[in-house]
């Protein structure tokens, strides 16, 4: 890691760390240290156990992603992989965004397939994810809205959601209309600017625009080949919706544990919405999300905030951090197997 870039990893961190102690401040530190000194080891190890499953749940989905591609991973290599990716995720800013590309050269090497296969899969479980995400959203405040009216900042986080889909839908519309289009106006800037910082697996190659090219239709390849797989891509899906669904069974017994009980259908869709805190240039959206969460479950369970701050904590432990270091862990190992 070059000096730029643990400077920019501790700034990142001390940013998100600024917002946490900024959260807490706000709600009362020492309600939130009471709650959590209270909190249930029972439901504790549950909320593990099913966090755990999880990340099991999203890792089959890159195992079935990459099959159809006809890419083999055993069970248990999709695990600490995936693990891996969620590390490259939390640890650099704007979520997936910024992890993405470490975690398609890991999925490379790890297969021994090429680099744009890597990121083909698990661009494909990110949209696959949101898609699943964007459902249960509109599946859980549907249900929410004919029961409760919507507050301000439940109507917002919608109503973004909302804006997301109109802006992703035409944006993979257009990119898929006019790919040769594309190939062809940007192999050239793309060649200039990967010759220049020489990253990842280009970093010992001379790169032209032919091969560029060459790349981004090999990318757009694997695409229709994903796309085409409809049975696996079925699949996919509900290993996609199952991972959400379980994230919100870790939600209720973190609440559990702190001696609160929410409705299972705000889980449902506070847990999609918070998470597009994650697009903020923070460590995997640390801070950001933890306020997001706060902001939308105070007012849609009548938790106090304290309490809420102490679940959110909670879950994040297990949603966040639990990655990080079993991520960490296995991006180490397959780092110095693979990459080295």
């Amino acid at each position: 890691m070059s000096r730029v870039d643990r400077r920019a990893l501790v700034l990142g961190f001390a940013g998100a760390g600024a917002l946490i102690v900024g959260l807490l401040w706000l709600v009362d530190v020492g309600q939130v240290r009471s709650s959590l000194s209270r909190a249930d080891p029972l439901f504790l190890g549950v909320m593990f156990v099913v966090a755990l499953l999880w990340l099991g749940a999203w890792a089959v989905t890159l195992r079935t992603v990459l099959a159809s591609m006809d890419v083999p991973m055993p069970v248990g290599t999709s695990f600490f992989v995936y693990n891996a990716a969620v590390f490259a995720n939390n640890v650099t800013p704007f979520g997936q965004a910024g992890g993405e590309p470490v975690t398609a050269l890991l999925v490379s090497k790890v297969t021994g397939t090429r680099y744009e296969t890597g990121l083909v899969s698990i661009a494909s479980v990110d949209v696959l994810n949101a898609v699943s995400s964007i459902a249960l959203v509109f599946f859980g405040v549907g249900i929410y809205a004919s029961r409760f009216t919507l507050g301000t900042n439940l109507f917002a986080a919608v109503s973004s959601v909302v804006i997301l889909v109109l802006v992703i839908v035409v944006s993979f519309t257009l990119t898929w209309r006019y790919r040769e289009t594309l190939v062809d106006r940007l192999s050239g800037p793309i060649a200039t600017t990967a010759d220049a910082f020489r990253w990842g697996p280009l970093k010992s190659r001379t790169v032209t625009k032919a091969g560029v090219a060459a790349r981004l239709r090999r990318f757009f390849g694997n695409v229709e080949v994903v796309a085409g797989d409809q049975r696996r891509l079925v699949y996919a899906l509900s290993l996609s919706m199952l991972g959400w669904l379980l994230q919100t069974a870790a939600l209720v017994m973190a609440f559990l544990a702190v001696g609160a009980d929410i409705p299972v259908v705000v889980a449902l869709f506070v847990i999609p919405l918070a998470n597009l805190a994650g697009m903020a240039p923070l460590p995997g959206g640390l801070g950001g999300i933890e306020a997001a969460f706060v902001a939308l479950l105070v007012p849609t369970t009548g938790v106090p905030a304290a309490v809420v701050t102490a679940a959110v904590l909670l879950f994040r432990l297990a949603i966040y951090w639990m990655p990080v270091i079993v991520g960490g862990t296995s991006a180490t190992v397959f780092g110095v197997k693979v990459l080295s």
